[in-house]
């Protein structure tokens, strides 16, 4: 153990934050050691292939995706017949890796992405190859993806503690798993957009999450719909440009566009289809949660006597008596559903 310390502690390297170097210290030669010593040879070396690279194949990808709902569906008949299960410890590691992989995946793309951006320009960093494509970044491209079961958890704990489950919750994992493997054996050059966006929105997320595991209240949870909304508008944006100049370049030269696009035409469809979903289905949310949620809870909290209500309020007053969501859940993730007056506003007392 100390031996490999001291192997990891020889690459490390600081010097003044540059282009190059962002964060003053060159991340990629730390994670090459240390992916080196998990998985027995350095970064450097990966290469995805096709049904040799774990997980490669429409089938393994399909086959965890089918093996996850048949988990929570059956689960939840089981649970059923028994008593919630806590498990507070565990769903707070759990939260906490997640806000720390995704941190961490964040730091090193931004490391690779930085001097392409400001070398190249942003249409060379999301349509050519060699711009979002490199080998370092296909590495970042696969561990993201990788992440992505893991995230499925999020949705036994949900079933273990008998929290309800929602239809955005369910179909965001399932087709996100699916979204990150179309995207990378699509080789599409512009995944980082989305995928940085995500890995920032997930750093901010799960931190909330462990936060609410140990009780502690959190005033900015509206601010998690938000962001995502915010994320999939720039998503949608940046692939909608980059399926256009590919189409229209290959198939319709006459009509304006910005020349080639680096991926797969199947790729381009699968991104533009799934994430247009999200945007639809996530916005929806927000309103239903944090709009008209919030007074069809404050109006159910007075009517059964969880709140006392001054004589003195008019009904205007209580009409507008939450602000936050008390509805118990926050970007599909189901809370106890407790549901307290604050200031003014109803909200949940704890995830």
């Amino acid at each position: 153990m100390e031996a490999a310390v001291m192997d990891i502690l020889k690459v490390v390297d600081i010097r003044k934050p540059s282009i190059d170097r962002p964060f003053g210290v060159h991340l990629w030669p730390i994670f090459n050691a240390l992916f080196g010593k998990v998985v027995g040879y350095p970064a450097d070396d990966f290469r995805f292939v096709r049904e040799v690279t774990p997980i490669s194949t429409f089938r393994e990808s399909a086959s965890l995706i089918i093996a996850y709902y048949a988990i929570i569906f059956g689960g939840r008949l089981v649970m059923s017949n028994f008593g919630a299960v806590r498990l507070r410890t565990l769903f707070q590691l759990h939260n906490l890796f997640l806000t720390t992989a995704s941190g961490i995946l964040l730091a090193l793309f931004i490391e690779q992405l930085t001097p392409t951006l400001y070398n190249h320009g942003l249409f060379y960093g999301i349509c050519n190859g060699a711009g979002g494509w490199t080998q370092p970044m296909v590495v970042l491209y696969y561990l993201n993806y990788l992440t992505k079961y893991f995230e499925l958890l999020d949705t036994v704990f949900l079933v273990v503690k008998k929290k309800p489950l929602t239809f955005l919750h369910c179909y965001h994992h399932g087709a996100t798993a699916l979204l990150c493997y179309t995207q990378l054996i699509g080789s599409t050059a512009v995944s980082w957009v989305p995928i940085t966006l995500n890995l920032f929105v997930h750093v901010v997320m799960y931190w909330y999450y462990f936060q609410a595991a140990r009780g502690v209240q959190v005033w900015w949870k509206q601010w998690i719909t938000r962001l995502q909304i915010i994320q999939f508008v720039i998503d949608l944006g940046f692939v909608y440009f980059a399926s256009y100049t590919y189409f229209t370049s290959t198939y319709w030269p006459h009509i304006t566009n910005m020349g080639k696009c680096a991926g797969e035409e199947f790729a381009a469809f699968a991104g533009c289809g799934i994430l247009s979903s999200y945007l639809v289905l996530f916005i929806s949310f927000y309103f239903s949660t944090y709009r008209k949620g919030s007074k069809r809870a404050a109006k159910k909290a007075v009517a059964n006597g969880s709140i006392a209500v001054d004589p003195k309020f008019t009904r205007e007053t209580l009409g507008s008596v939450a602000n936050g969501g008390g509805n118990g859940y926050t970007n599909g993730h189901a809370t106890n559903g407790n549901v307290l007056r604050t200031n003014g506003s109803v909200r949940s007392r704890k995830a």
